[in-house]
């Protein structure tokens, strides 16, 4: 099993090797598979999350799927996320340096059909290991939508040492055709 924070410093360096055309061809591969899956396409409601920039890019994807489907963000509420409509034009520099959505029309994550999920790592159980601060754990602690990680495949590791907080996901697509099926305990 690999320990989470020897996770997190493998993926940080491997990220810095990621150029910009990498980076950008990346996300359009993996959100080109988003795109064509079921879950996607039956879904209404989407969480999404405002990438940082060692993250593949959401933003291009949530700009050309505009009004096809409605998409969500969370915003950092102390030690929870709220989840809140995106509108380009509110947005703001928020917790941890990320853009978040303003004001106070938040929704109910039982309100969501569909969640994409960022990570530091995954594993082909639907594991995740996060920044470590647990914010997507507790948010998805009582998810009942389908939940699906993105990466870039070097993202994607062996195996993961989850723990009892930890809250799998039901798919993980990468860069590199690998839409993988997680084993999610649902509660």
């Amino acid at each position: 099993m690999n320990n989470k924070d020897d996770i997190r410093r493998r993926i940080r360096a491997r990220k810095q090797l990621v150029d910009d055309t990498e980076r950008r061809e990346a996300a359009r591969r993996v959100f080109d598979r988003v795109r064509r899956m079921a879950a996607f396409v039956v879904a209404e409601r989407v969480l999404l999350y405002h990438s940082l920039p060692d993250e593949l890019s959401t933003i291009e994807f949530m700009e050309r799927m505009q009004g096809k489907k409605k998409f969500f963000l969370p915003r950092v509420n102390g030690l929870n996320l709220e989840i809140l409509p995106y509108e380009r034009s509110r947005m703001h520099l928020g917790a941890f340096r990320i853009e978040e959505p303003t004001g106070d029309n938040t929704v109910d994550i039982s309100e969501i059909d569909l969640v994409i999920v960022p990570a530091v790592a995954f594993d082909r159980h639907g594991n995740r290991v996060g920044r470590g601060k647990g914010y997507y754990d507790r948010l998805l602690e009582n998810c009942r939508a389908l939940t699906i990680g993105v990466g870039y495949e070097f993202q994607l590791v062996d195996e993961i040492d989850a723990e009892e907080h930890d809250i799998p996901l039901d798919f993980v697509v990468t860069d590199r055709n690998a839409i993988i099926r997680g084993h999610k305990k649902r509660r």
